[in-house]
């Protein structure tokens, strides 16, 4: 899993009020949750920029004004209207305890169903997996070559070192449609074989 490094800053005043401040002087405010603890806290807006504008997944290094932590990002609040940040919370990482974070999905290979005609279609960009961080990579690969024709690849299928996959085993995560050419090029074969 990729690391980044962010500053964090306590705060004392709570609410709305004090949020709302922090957050016309380009502050987000923050909690950093775990161990039975909860820290409140701030965040320069602009340092969060390569953090959450991105499909990886980082393991945090928090400075929390001397203090070293590591955390991952558990969730973030949007405004509705100008997609800023508004709140996001940070989750505490303990290398013997697990956590449970969404993976991005990269497919790898060359379909055979796309080799026929067919259309690689990707319906899961992300799976929720459960491991020891030093376990967790920077991205799933799974490989789609022996995908055929109307063939689906199902969370049931796939298997990760290390790593429980916290998602329905019929949840699909790729498949193979026919296109419209393929099913055509298939009714011209087998007219000519008759």
């Amino acid at each position: 899993m990729k690391s980044i490094d962010l500053k964090v800053y306590r705060r004392e005043e709570k609410g709305k009020s004090a949020s709302r401040k922090l957050r016309r002087e380009g502050n987000v405010p923050c909690v950093i949750y775990g161990d039975g603890e909860v820290i409140h806290g701030y965040v320069k807006e602009r340092e969060l920029k390569d953090l959450i504008y991105t499909p990886e997944v980082f393991l945090i290094n928090i400075d929390l004004e001397g203090e070293k932590l590591q955390g991952i990002v558990k969730e973030t609040q949007f405004h509705p209207v100008t997609d800023r940040i508004l709140h996001i919370d940070f989750m505490k990482v303990v290398e013997d305890k697990p956590v449970k974070v969404y993976m991005p999905v990269k497919l790898v290979g060359f379909a055979k169903g796309v080799q026929a005609g067919g259309q690689l279609y990707q319906l899961m960009r992300y799976i929720k997996v459960k491991g020891l961080v030093k376990d967790i990579p920077d991205h799933l690969e799974i490989d789609v070559t022996d995908l055929g024709l109307g063939k689906s690849l199902k969370i049931s299928d796939l298997k990760f070192d290390n790593l429980e996959i916290l998602e329905p085993a019929s949840a699909v995560v790729a498949l193979v449609k026919l296109t419209r050419a393929a099913i055509s090029r298939m009714q011209e074969e087998a007219k000519q074989q008759k």
